[in-house]
């Protein structure tokens, strides 16, 4: 409804375009990146301003940039969209408890693992009426998805950020997966030192650098720093990578059999650490109906494991 100025209250939607507008100053990359038109784009601008009352933008046509009221409200631009993205997660979060319905996720293979299956079964027989929402996740994804609340538990591989607590399942090794034409791809056993001058596959700036470093094994154990390259946000985007011969990685042994892929080759690394597989939650869930429904099953399926499992478990 206007308001006595004449103007109604901005949409979120053009809150996003705003934001996105302010930090291309371009509308044209600007709308190719919010998939839209440049016409789109610059009617719902004009509108926000009118709205707000306020000129947000400078144009000509040479160049877009923010006036001094469009820097002063970005901030606060940002701050609701922020709030509003909380407030969905947190309103997802209730609605499951309240719906008796838990989201499972699960990075890279995690969902086939004999673990992950006898968690789920444990979980179906404890809680029948509980249902289930399995989602994949990318390894880009799936750690910011568990700290925002998206998901109510995950299976993943540790080391993880701090607010994320664990409950280890299994051990395995990892493996090198190299090109099927980098000569050290057809030696039975390699070492670490053999790798040194390998180019390592990256990573998204999202994914919690502390993760990557393990799975790089960075620095080496000689103290040198891994060169990276590429930078892969799933495990087909990694494999075709690798393939296509633009770099390396380690994964878990299991991708032996889970990931054949042509142009890529596993090799044993005789002095890399293992893996563990773990299933984790927000530290500040862990009493939340649906993750404390998970953590009970994960109990019940570790008292009667059939799986290699860390040695302290």
């Amino acid at each position: 409804m206007p308001d006595p100025e004449g103007t109604t209250e901005p949409s979120l939607h053009q809150l996003r375009l705003f934001l996105a507008l302010g930090e291309e100053l371009h509308f044209g990359r600007a709308a190719a990146r919010l998939h839209i038109t440049q016409p789109t784009l610059s009617r719902q601008i004009q509108d926000l301003e009118r709205r707000l009352g306020v000129p947000l933008f400078a144009r000509d046509s040479r160049r877009v940039a923010l006036t001094d009221a469009g820097r002063a409200l970005a901030e606060e631009a940002r701050a609701t969209v922020e709030a509003m993205g909380r407030l969905r997660v947190r309103a997802g979060q209730w609605a499951r408890t309240l719906s008796a319905h838990v989201v499972v996720g699960a990075v890279g293979a995690e969902a086939a693992m004999p673990y992950t299956h006898a968690v789920l079964d444990h979980l179906r027989t404890l809680h029948p009426a509980l249902t289930v929402e399995i989602r994949t996740l990318s390894f880009a994804e799936h750690l910011v998805r568990l700290l925002s609340g998206d998901i109510d538990v995950a299976f993943l591989r540790p080391p993880v950020p701090a607010g994320v607590e664990l409950l280890e399942l299994a051990t395995e090794p990892r493996i090198a997966c190299l090109p099927a034409d980098d000569p050290l791809a057809r030696r039975p056993e390699l070492s670490l030192a053999d790798l040194g001058g390998r180019v390592f596959v990256d990573v998204p700036p999202e994914v919690p650098r502390v993760w990557w470093d393990f799975w790089a094994v960075d620095p080496r154990p000689d103290g040198t720093r891994v060169r990276y390259g590429p930078v892969v946000s799933d495990m087909e985007g990694l494999l075709h990578t690798v393939a296509a011969g633009r770099g390396m990685c380690f994964l878990p042994a299991a991708a032996r059999e889970l990931f054949p892929r042509p142009g890529v080759r596993y090799v044993d690394v005789v002095d890399l650490s293992p893996t563990v597989s773990a299933l984790g939650w927000q530290a500040g869930h862990r009493d939340q109906p649906a993750v404390r429904a998970v953590r009970e099953a994960a109990a019940a399926a570790m008292a009667a494991a059939r799986w290699e499992r860390p040695a302290d478990a």
